[in-house]
This record gives structure tokens, sequence and C-alpha cells, in this order.
């Protein structure tokens, strides 16, 4: 039997468009490293634990979690899935709140992922390559 919140899940990711069902597992990830972090080990699967996260520190947890697994390909995985800058990870999270998939508190805001930190600095250029001339 399929989960019903996944398939809202696939359903919204499919209506916005903008980003892959890959994009949002990440985020999941990502969110789970950053309670970890903030929390403790053992907070994510404790639902006793508090979960909240802020804007920037699930940003830096995503921008660790993405240079661990994929190195220097790192930017070159998250620009494939339309990611360039932080505030990616905000629309993405917002698109769940919006939806009733994430919750957030009175304190958060969408403003909270912008500049969090240079793509370029944290990821390296994006390259651009050209055909034989």
């Amino acid at each position: 039997m399929i989960d019903p919140t996944h398939e809202k899940l696939h359903e919204v990711i499919r209506k916005d468009g903008r980003y892959p069902f890959e994009a949002f597992a990440f985020l999941q990830e990502g969110l789970g490293k950053a309670v970890q972090a903030t929390h403790g080990e053992g907070a994510a699967g404790d639902p006793k634990q508090p979960h909240h996260v802020t804007g920037q520190q699930l940003c830096c947890a995503l921008r660790d979690e993405a240079v661990e697994r994929w190195g220097l390909l790192a930017g070159t995985v998250l620009r494939r899935w339309n990611i360039r800058a932080t505030i990616d990870f905000g629309n993405m999270v917002y698109l769940l709140v919006d939806n009733g998939l994430m919750h957030k508190t009175d304190e958060d805001s969408l403003e909270d992922f912008r500049d969090v930190y240079d793509f370029g600095k944290a990821f390296g250029p994006e390259q651009t390559f050209k055909g034989s001339d």
C-alpha cells in the first residue's frame, strides 16, 4: 500500500515542476542531519525530541551533505536539480509547508534561506562547456 503522504508529495512536486523528486529526497536527508547536529544524536528519530531547525541550519547541513556525498560534483548535481542558491532550498521547504507536508514556526520565513552562502564558493563555479571550434 502506498503512503498517502508519499502520493501527495509526488503530486505537489509534479504540479510545481521546479525541482525533481530526488531534490526533495535530498532535502529530507539534509533535514535529518540538521536536526541531529542541532539537537543531538537520536533527535531525528525521537518524536518527543524537538525537531525544529532554522533555514540557515538546514542550508548548512545540505551544503555539508552535498560535499560529503558528491565532492567536487556537488554543484553539478544541485544545478541539475535546478538548485542554484540557498533560496532554492527555501522554495522547496515552503512548497512543502504550503501543502501541509512540513511545518514552520511563526518566526520562520522564506527569507531565512536567502543568501545563506554563495554557491560558487561552496560548490565551485558553474561550468560552461563549449563545443569544438
